[in-house]
């Protein structure tokens, strides 16, 4: 019986969707506060990340805080998350374009955006799958 209540809740490397998502985001903060530092920058561009990562954390803070509206909170975390996917996309154009990696630090940062943003997304979308089954299975 003790097993079944584990299994009702989805995880991402042994933790709960909503801590993945707030440490995703202060991973993004960091990324940003970071990457400008080391490339030198001035330019808000940058931290383009951690302005990303920012509404990731309050709002995973909020679905962990705020039980009942869980489904809502998450629910505008994978938004934030294929908007995250969907800027590191822009690491094409400069690949199409010939240029890229000339600004190292900006396509990395949008290389790092693509690659895990996807990733989020994805287990984002998993996690609200594997929920209605939970819900269905409850109602039967």
């Amino acid at each position: 019986m003790e097993n079944e209540n584990l299994v009702k809740e989805f995880k991402v490397f042994n933790i709960t969707i909503e801590k993945f998502s707030l440490f995703y985001g202060v991973f993004l903060i960091l990324w940003g506060i970071v990457i400008s530092f080391v490339s030198g920058s001035s330019s808000l561009t940058s931290f383009i990340p951690s302005f990303l990562g920012l509404p990731l954390v309050v709002f995973s803070y909020l679905a962990m805080k705020f039980v009942s509206k869980k489904k809502l909170y998450m629910h505008i975390v994978v938004i934030f998350g294929i908007i995250i996917f969907l800027g590191g996309l822009d690491v094409i154009r400069s690949l199409i374009g010939g240029y890229a990696f000339e600004n190292f630090w900006a396509d990395v940062s949008k290389t790092m955006m693509l690659v895990t943003g996807f990733y989020f997304s994805l287990q984002c979308v998993k996690s609200f799958i594997y929920a209605r089954k939970m819900r269905e299975q409850e109602n039967i």
